[in-house]
C-alpha cells in the first residue's frame, strides 16, 4: 500500500512539475497560474462534488439559525455590515467573490500597514496576524476563535466555486508572490477545510501553509479528503492556532 501511494504521488509530482503557466491579471496583481486544471480521475470528482452538495446543503439548513444569531450580534455592535467581502484566487488563478462574517471594524484593511499595527505582525512569513488584534471586534473574537465567520463559505462550497476539502485560497497580493511550486495549489478548487487547519493553522509559517497544500495536491484522495474532514473538527474546537 505505501508503495502504491509513493507511486501515486510520484505520478501526481511530474504531472505538477509538467503543468503550462499563464499570467492572470487580477485587481492590478499579475498571477501566474496554471493553465489546466490537474488531471483527475472522473469518478472521484463526481464524487467529490456530490459530497460538497450534500454536506454544505445539509450544514447551512442546521447551521441557519447560529448564522442569523451571529449576524444579529455583528449589526448590534457597532451597525455595520454582517458579511466581509474580498477577491481570491481560485482553481488556475480565476478570481472569485470571497466572503465570510465580518470580524473586524469596517475599513480595518485601511489600517493594516498604518502607524505601528504592521510592526506588531506575529504572523510567520508572508502572513499578517496579530494575536490580540485591535481591529477585531468583540463579536469578533470569539467567532474567529471557533471559525465560525467561515461559515458563509459553505454557499461558496454549494455553489461550486469552493469545496469542503481543499487549499485555503489566498489574496492577489499574495499570490502575485508565488513561486512556480506555490502555484501547483491552484491546480485544484480551493476548499473550506485544509491540512492546515489539522497542523496548527496560525501556527504555521507561509512556507509551511503552501507546503501542506502542496502536499494535499499532491496527495490528494477521497480517503485524505474524508480524514481531513473528519479531523477538522476536534482542530477547531481545540481552537489551537485561532485568532
Amino acid at each position: 500500500m505505501q508503495r502504491v501511494e509513493s507511486s501515486y504521488a510520484f505520478e501526481k509530482l511530474a504531472a505538477i512539475s509538467n503543468t503550462s503557466t499563464k499570467v492572470v491579471e487580477l485587481e492590478g496583481y499579475t498571477l501566474n497560474a496554471p493553465e489546466h486544471p490537474l488531471e483527475e480521475s472522473i469518478i472521484y470528482l463526481a464524487l467529490k462534488r456530490l459530497a460538497d452538495i450534500i454536506i454544505s446543503g445539509a450544514a447551512i439548513i442546521i447551521l441557519m439559525p447560529l448564522m442569523l444569531i451571529v449576524a444579529i450580534l455583528i449589526w448590534l455592535e457597532d451597525r455595520g455590515p454582517i458579511i466581509y467581502y474580498t477577491t481570491r484566487v481560485g482553481q488556475c488563478g480565476k478570481g472569485f467573490r470571497f466572503y465570510k462574517f465580518r470580524s473586524m471594524y469596517i475599513n480595518a484593511d485601511d489600517y493594516k500597514f498604518k502607524g505601528d499595527l504592521h510592526r506588531h505582525n506575529e504572523g510567520k512569513g508572508g502572513i499578517f496576524k496579530i494575536k490580540l488584534d485591535p481591529r477585531v471586534t468583540r463579536v469578533g473574537r470569539w467567532i474567529r476563535r471557533l471559525s465560525i465567520d467561515e461559515l458563509p463559505q459553505l454557499f461558496l462550497v454549494f455553489s461550486g466555486r469552493m469545496s469542503m476539502v481543499g487549499p485555503r485560497p489566498q489574496g492577489p497580493e499574495e499570490v502575485q508572490s508565488f513561486t512556480p511550486m506555490h502555484s501547483s495549489k491552484l491546480l485544484v478548487k480551493p476548499g473550506l477545510l485544509c491540512l492546515r487547519e489539522i497542523r496548527g493553522r496560525s501556527e504555521l509559517t507561509f512556507e509551511q501553509w503552501i507546503s501542506a497544500d502542496i502536499e494535499y495536491v499532491m496527495r490528494r484522495s477521497l480517503w485524505l479528503d474524508i480524514t481531513i474532514f473528519v479531523m477538522a473538527f476536534p482542530a477547531v474546537l481545540s481552537t489551537r492556532g485561532a485568532y
